[in-house]
This record gives C-alpha cells, sequence and structure tokens, in this order.
C-alpha cells in the first residue's frame, strides 16, 4: 500500500483493519460509493487478502446469494458512509437470518488538531 505519510492515518488504520477482516471472515461487505476510492481500495484489499468482497451503498445492495450456510461476514464501510447505513445492513443480515454481530478492535484514533489561532474566540 502506499507510504503511512501518503495517506491519512484514519485511511491507514481502515486498510490495516480491513486486512485483518479478509482474515477472519468469508465474505467482506464494504459500504461506500462506488465513486470513493477510499470505498473501492478497501474492497480491493479484502479481495487480495483472498475474500469475497462487495461494495454496497446499502442494505438495498445486499444480495443472499452471496452468502453460504455459517458463512462469516465481515462489514466495514469507507471514511465518507454514514453510520445508519452500517446499521442498516446489520440490521439486513440479521433479518435474514445472520447472528448479532461481534466487533473487532480496531486502532484507538486518538489524534487531536488544535484550532488555528484566527479561528479561536
Amino acid at each position: 500500500g502506499p507510504k503511512k505519510n501518503d495517506i491519512c492515518y484514519a485511511t491507514q488504520n481502515r486498510q490495516d483493519a480491513v486486512k485483518q477482516l479478509a482474515i477472519e471472515a468469508d465474505v467482506v461487505l464494504v459500504v461506500g460509493s462506488s465513486n470513493s476510492s477510499n470505498s473501492n481500495r478497501l474492497r480491493e484489499l479484502a479481495e487480495n487478502c483472498g475474500c469475497l468482497s462487495y461494495l454496497i451503498d446499502g442494505p438495498e445492495d445486499i444480495k443472499p446469494d452471496w452468502f453460504s450456510e455459517n458463512c462469516v461476514v465481515g462489514i466495514t464501510a469507507g471514511a465518507s458512509a454514514p453510520e445508519i447505513l452500517v446499521d442498516g445492513v446489520v440490521d439486513k443480515l440479521v433479518s435474514m437470518g445472520a447472528s448479532k454481530p461481534d466487533s473487532m478492535e480496531g486502532i484507538k484514533e486518538d489524534i487531536y488538531f488544535s484550532i488555528p489561532r484566527e479561528l479561536r474566540a
């Protein structure tokens, strides 16, 4: 992948996490727009790790024939995907018979930036 100083830390963290997710899952769903380079890259990374992966806009894009019985489904999202879409994907999978999801521990993002002096009150 790109050198760490070429992409933002949050994007790098998502890419590192999807590699781990692809090891543990049979299918990875990436919630995000098809015109999002970040979302497309996450799907490609999962696929390059040997995992079936699909880029979806939301729960309406899920196709039941993507999943075999007892398969493990991983879900991730592009940086600009709203959390409500991810929640909708989880709800759809549960309505299709999936068990409630487990969360993976990711990298804690605790980088803070100071407000520029000219914007301070």
